[in-house]
């Protein structure tokens, strides 16, 4: 599933949201490997526990995700069903349907800011493989146990802006089967923690700059065990004719055009949400996206600015979870 749609752990290439070690980092272990075109990366105490069996059960997610939702392959479901040219009830997955249930979900919360049913525009901007136009309103689409309906025949479904998020929190419930408890995994852009670093405090996540992706973090926040995810232009964006396009389209527009947005950083208790949310704050831009956030009481961080200048905006409670070295 080729979703690299933003960047996450320091070290692990163009990844969005960076992992702060602690002074004990020498009790950790690391596993990592490919996910959705990007990595995902695993950082957890050292204990009694076999790296293949974690490498295994991630790997089995992502997997399964990818075959279900990735409308880079053509066997997947999500090919399947924008392929189907018909309103009739379609049968899908469990983690297909909850995925299309819970992007309902932010799509009305976000008056429509976060619309799958775009791709086809994403595509011609150069983001994806969907490039017929957009048919029938994402509201139009149904949804009944363990079955979606198209609102019209060739509405299409595109679940980058949100797919990766549900599957961190899967290959939580994954981890938590092996009986691990204390970790941080990442999946590009989105990071999940469980329980506590070897020195006993929360872990620490950090916020990238994305004019200085390698430099140091933005800020540091401690979630405690809650989803943070990152949407921007820097990784999944180009520049043309003095201007900056990213594959997140502002529905209201159909302009991916980014302006001075750099990025948008959600916490919510599960990573399918935040990776939504994150999606639809970004296409809202500065002005709609913070009143939004402000008036939701959403935990988010806006990076606005250039190359030469930025400032940081705050929403919600989200200044609570920044920490200070």
């Amino acid at each position: 599933m080729t979703c690299s749609r933003r960047g996450v752990l320091a070290g692990i290439g163009s990844l969005a949201t960076v992992m702060v070690l602690p002074a004990m980092a020498a009790e950790l272990l690391q596993v990592e490997g490919r996910a959705f075109g990007d990595r995902w990366a695993l950082r957890v105490e050292s204990g009694n526990f076999a790296d293949r069996a974690i490498i295994a059960a991630i790997s089995d997610v992502i997997d399964r995700v990818d075959r279900s939702m990735s409308p880079f392959r053509a066997d997947s479901e999500l090919s399947a069903f924008n392929l189907a040219n018909t309103t009739d009830w379609w049968p899908v997955s469990v983690p297909f349907y909850e995925t299309v249930a819970e992007a309902r979900r932010i799509a009305r919360q976000t008056g429509g800011a976060f619309d799958p049913t775009l791709g086809g525009l994403v595509g011609r901007y150069g983001f994806g493989p969907i490039t017929t136009l957009p048919a029938g309103e994402f509201a139009g689409l149904g949804l009944a146990e363990g079955q979606v309906r198209k609102a019209h025949p060739r509405q299409t479904l595109d679940l980058c802006g949100i797919a990766k998020g549900h599957a961190l929190d899967m290959c939580m419930g994954a981890l938590r089967k092996l009986g691990l408890d204390n970790y941080v995994l990442a999946i590009g852009g989105e990071v999940r923690t469980s329980g506590k670093a070897p020195e006993g405090r929360h872990w620490r996540i950090g916020i990238e700059d994305p004019r200085d992706p390698h430099g140091p973090p933005a800020c540091t926040i401690m979630p405690q065990g809650r989803a943070v995810a990152t949407s921007g232009s820097r990784v999944n964006g180009y520049s043309y004719a003095g201007r900056r396009y990213s594959h997140i389209i502002d529905p209201t527009t159909h302009s991916a055009e980014t302006g001075r947005l750099l990025s948008v950083t959600v916490v919510k208790p599960v990573a399918i949400t935040a990776d939504a949310m994150a999606t639809a704050l970004f296409a809202m831009g500065i002005e709609r996206g913070v009143a939004f956030a402000m008036d939701h009481e959403i935990e988010a961080l806006f990076q606005i600015g250039n190359a030469v200048r930025a400032e940081q905006i705050a929403t919600g409670r989200f200044t609570d979870l920044v920490i200070s070295e």
